[in-house]
């Protein structure tokens, strides 16, 4: 995740269209407000589109607009998303879903940088930034002959990938401690810790959900919690189905096993060096030689 945010920093200034890929419930969003909250386009409008919501004559007309009379129902002169967002960020949320029709007029757009409402014949030129992002394997969706090749790098001038939060080990424990801070407040709940066995739980979850999940669940422990300190039980996690990797050769796994214990110790002493390495029972020297060793951020 530190790449990820080093990228968004440094991608962010330009005028590139990004595509952000990841799993549903990774933060895709989040990274594309944080992306125009640091470009030169921050005072402007961020409109989103769930481009999967929106069956393609209402896409249509919901990207570009329509003039007066242009089909049944067109009572008024409609500006679309694109003027909307004029001169600021538009997110198109799940483009993959965006039909081959579609998929043309887009790549008008980005080619030209003009668009016409439906019933219009009058071009109208648009300085509007494309931030998208997908679930899905766009690569894989061309060669089915699902999606346009020359509109995928269009709009995959820079690509940032979010990890699952099963690949992130120890940012559970971090979130969940961040959720149930903004949880205990927002309902004014006398639940504000986690136990030692909630966090536990939380660190041996896979998380299939991702963050989106481990919100949902935290703010329901808020909710139902009969005490100050949220427990295992609160949380329903039940046993963990996340299948570990067959590791055979015993370096590679005391190597995966040092690296996730240390992340999680790391984690839960909010990166205090001696408390972690009385978590994990070694001494602070040693810790510090395993964190340079592995690699690992101090």
């Amino acid at each position: 995740m530190l790449d990820v945010f080093r990228l968004v920093e440094q991608v962010a200034p330009s005028q590139a269209s990004i595509l952000i890929t990841g799993e549903s419930g990774t933060g895709k969003e989040l990274i594309a407000q944080a992306i125009h909250q640091r470009s030169p386009r921050r005072d402007m409008p961020f409109v989103k589109v769930s481009c999967a919501a929106l069956p393609e004559t209402l896409l249509e007309s919901e990207l570009f607009g329509h003039e007066r009379g242009a089909f049944t129902g067109a009572l008024a002169r409609r500006a679309g998303r694109f003027e909307a967002a004029g001169a600021g960020t538009i997110f198109l949320d799940e483009v993959g879903d965006i039909p081959p029709g579609m998929q043309v007029k887009l790549l008008r757009f980005l080619q030209e940088r003009v668009i016409e409402r439906i019933g219009g014949r009058q071009p109208i030129a648009v300085d509007t930034r494309i931030v998208c992002a997908t679930h899905q394997d766009l690569e894989a969706m061309i060669g089915d002959g699902r999606f346009r090749e020359d509109l995928y790098y269009r709009l995959a001038e820079i690509v940032v990938a979010i990890p699952s939060l099963a690949e992130r080990s120890g940012d559970a424990a971090l979130l969940a401690r961040h959720f149930v801070n903004r949880f205990s407040h927002e309902l004014n709940s006398s639940a504000s810790a986690l136990s030692p066995d909630a966090l536990a739980a939380i660190d041996a979850y896979g998380w299939p959900g991702n963050v989106r999940e481990l919100e949902n669940r935290i703010k329901r422990a808020v909710i139902m919690a009969d005490g100050k300190m949220l427990t295992a039980a609160d949380l329903d996690l039940g046993n963990s189905s996340a299948e570990q990797p067959d590791l055979i050769n015993l370096r590679a796994a005391r190597e995966v096993a040092d690296r996730k214990a240390i992340r999680q110790a790391m984690s839960r002493t909010e990166n205090n060096i001696s408390g972690a390495a009385k978590l994990l029972g070694i001494s602070r020297p040693t810790l510090y030689d395993l964190i340079k060793q592995y690699r690992l951020q101090a």
